[in-house]
């Protein structure tokens, strides 16, 4: 068994549409925190070769690895290259990413399938970046993975974990309306959104994981984010209001992120409550059903009297 990662990274997470990627490029502006987005790096099942050769692909532009945004013309190669240009996102250009996978696999004598391997890369990534930026701490978007903190937590036993909490009513309309990727019914939106924020608070560390509603973010950001600093033992930074007008490396490489344009501009509360007017009564009497309990436990009122659904 492997010893635990000595590192003290700030781990976001959220459902998607919840406001993680504004978060993240939020708390980026802290001069003691370098965060990136979301890097997905669960597949595929040889990591490590598979990413090293997607970098020299990507370094010589090579058709196969290259398509809208992450996407690739050839889908074998998808993770692979959906993984380096996130590491983009995060600052790390391709020929450092490429060294940084080469040595954690020979440190580890493995290709960097197993679970425990592959978060050590990214360790390696975090730590890079932070040594580049001069940060004390590195981050980044575990986005739906939050729902494994305990997982995450025992790897990284200094961490701090941030859950950003949306209204899932605002959630699933976001997702019918506006993306072509996201949940297409409301039930599936229902059960989705109970899959990420119904877990982590029964499991994780009170002292190590916070929860914030994205509504309250966008209403008095310095009060919740003046919370957040406190949990994670930073000094508050008036730069944390300020995101918009720094520079920070996914606006630099967005590589299509689909957030990244309404993460640049200022906070606002947006269209909190968008479900009222988006969504029909029957279709919030059957997201209430489902997720209803778990709603109010996070201070949400509901619209109709929830009956009881078995998930």
């Amino acid at each position: 068994m492997r010893a635990p990662l000595t590192s003290d990274p700030v781990l976001l997470g959220g459902e998607n549409r919840s406001g993680t990627t504004v978060l993240s490029v939020v708390l980026d502006s802290h001069p003691d925190l370098v965060i990136g987005p979301d890097i997905d790096f669960l597949e595929p099942p040889d990591l490590g070769p598979h990413i090293v050769e997607a970098c020299d692909l990507l370094s010589r532009s090579d058709p196969r690895v290259l398509g809208p945004g992450t996407d690739t013309n050839d889908p074998f190669w998808y993770d692979g290259a959906h993984f380096v240009k996130q590491c983009q996102r995060f600052g790390v250009e391709f020929a450092e990413l490429r060294s940084l996978v080469e040595q954690t696999m020979a440190e580890l004598g493995s290709d960097l399938s197993d679970f425990v391997d592959r978060c050590r890369l990214i360790d390696r990534i975090g730590e890079h970046r932070r040594a580049q930026t001069g940060a004390a701490r590195w981050g980044f978007k575990l986005q739906r993975k939050i729902a494994r903190v305990d997982d995450y937590a025992r790897l990284w036993p200094n961490a701090h974990f941030v859950h950003i909490i949306r209204d899932g009513r605002d959630v699933a309309s976001s997702h019918l309306k506006t993306v072509p990727w996201g949940y297409g019914a409301v039930e599936e939106a229902a059960r989705g959104w109970l899959e990420v924020v119904a877990r982590p608070h029964t499991v994780a560390d009170p002292e190590r994981y916070l929860e914030i509603r994205y509504e309250d973010l966008t209403a008095d950001p310095a009060t919740v984010l003046r919370r957040v600093t406190e949990h994670i033992g930073l000094p508050w930074d008036d730069a944390l209001l300020d995101h918009a007008a720094l520079p920070h490396t996914l606006f630099a490489n967005p590589w299509g992120h689909p957030a990244a344009e309404a993460a640049a501009r200022p906070l606002a509360t947006g269209r909190a409550g968008r479900y009222l007017t988006d969504l029909t009564p029957e279709q919030i009497a059957e997201f209430e059903a489902i997720a209803g309990a778990e709603l109010q436990r996070l201070g949400y009122d509901l619209q109709t009297v929830p009956r009881i659904v078995t998930r």
